[in-house]
């Protein structure tokens, strides 16, 4: 490493990015970080800022997105195919023809990182439809539960509304306090339960 070139040991690396060695060895296993160079018999490998930067994304897309391991690989490598193209494309010299296929290359790499990203998409919103009419479910079960007795008693809790994208489950607990696959939701599962 050159002087100039800030570099800092992995343990710094696993602070400044709030994960640990382990996992920033393991990504590098993987291939989702490159490899360490070769270095001298008992030397540290030292990260670079532009590899502390890959680490932020790689982190960044695991939690935003909730991608498996190889699906983040796939939109790394994207994301890297693209970078390239726009290095090219940034060249002066890149004559017409070459332009527009340097432009159908990073539309391909494009279109696989959105599929990626609608399919992650798709799979939230069918978990939140499930979990909506699984409290609605148990809404209507509390309804006739209280239909069904003489007079709820006055320290019935009522039923609690919860706003859209607030929190829904605690401890095993919808938003009613009724336990999860307890005799009042029925014998239905409930996803990540």
């Amino acid at each position: 490493m050159s002087g100039d070139v800030p570099s800092l040991r992995i343990g710094d690396v696993a602070k400044l990015v709030g994960t640990t060695p382990r996992t920033i060895r393991y990504y590098e296993e993987v291939g989702l970080l490159p490899e360490a160079p070769s270095r001298p018999s008992g030397g540290h490998r030292v990260y670079t800022d532009a590899e502390v930067e890959r680490l932020r994304e790689v982190m960044r897309l695991k939690e935003l997105l909730g991608v498996t391991l190889e699906e983040l690989k796939t939109l790394l490598a994207a994301e890297e195919a693209r970078a390239t193209v726009r290095a090219q494309l940034r060249r002066e010299d890149v004559d017409p023809a070459r332009r527009r296929e340097l432009l159908v290359q990073a539309l391909g790499h494009i279109d696989l990182q959105l599929q990626l990203v609608e399919h992650r998409a798709a799979e939230l919103a069918t978990l939140k439809t499930e979990l909506c009419e699984t409290r609605k479910r148990v809404r209507r079960k509390i309804r006739e539960l209280d239909a069904h007795t003489e007079g709820v008693p006055a320290n019935a809790a009522p039923v609690p509304r919860v706003r859209a994208g607030a929190p829904h489950a605690v401890n095993g607990h919808d938003s009613t306090g009724v336990a999860l696959n307890s005799p009042l939701e029925g014998s239905r599962n409930v996803p990540g339960s």
